[in-house]
């Protein structure tokens, strides 16, 4: 790989759309940036696509901070961002625990949040690109679903990005899947969107000229009704 490709950074990247998506960049001769909690698999992940892991939980800000210095250490720039890190809880106020819900919205909205912080000053220099992984659940309230209010809160987060990143040069895409067969279900939907689709809408959505910015980007399996 040249050492002056394109650089993306892949939050939640040891598995589900973060892990394809990591596959289709660097397909795509992108150096790639993996960053998650699970060192073992991301570490295999790095090692088989040439890139740099980085352990990271998205909640501390200081891992964000160093996930970052380490990409402009290594490769000396940032040209995507995607943060994708995030997880789901059962439906219903009275399911799962307070912890796991305090975990859940720490990920999913303030850890989003400090991935586009920690990752603001390289993209606007890069004039490059931020994503986030939102949800069909963040266009639509869910019965009883606290995962559903952190995915509203990232759609509105990524307008917000919008509008303060516009005129420097730096586009933003909100990525919003529908059912998809990760480890987020036990037990995968009949005819859910796989991994590897999500990852291609989102390369279809940084491989457009810099004059496009295609900010929202819904995928639904064909055979899901709402």
């Amino acid at each position: 790989m040249a050492p002056d490709s394109k650089v993306f950074l892949i939050t939640g990247a040891s598995s589900g759309i973060g892990e394809a998506t990591a596959r289709h960049a660097a397909a795509a001769g992108y150096r790639v940036v993996l960053a998650a909690r699970s060192t073992e698999k991301l570490e295999a992940l790095a090692k088989e696509l040439d890139g740099l892991a980085v352990t990271c939980d998205v909640t501390e800000w200081e891992q964000q901070q160093a996930m970052v210095e380490r990409a402009l250490a290594e490769y000396g720039r940032i040209d995507v961002a995607f943060a994708n890190a995030g997880f789901g809880a059962e439906r219903g106020f009275k399911a799962e625990t307070p912890e796991h819900w305090r975990a859940m919205v720490l990920t999913n909205v303030y850890g989003a949040a400090l991935t586009i912080r920690a990752c603001f000053d390289p993209l606007v220099e890069s004039q490059g690109h931020l994503l986030l992984t939102g949800s069909l659940a963040g266009r639509r309230a869910l019965p009883g679903s606290l995962y559903s209010c952190t995915k509203f809160a990232v759609t509105a987060m990524g307008e917000a990005a919008r509008l303060e990143l516009n005129g420097t040069g730096v586009r933003v895409t909100l990525i919003e899947p529908g059912m998809v067969d990760t480890p987020f279900f036990d037990q995968p939907p009949a005819g859910a969107l796989e991994p590897d689709d999500v990852a291609r809408a989102v390369m279809y959505a940084v491989s457009q000229p810099p004059h496009v910015d295609l900010n929202e980007m819904l995928i639904r399996p064909t055979l899901q009704e709402t």
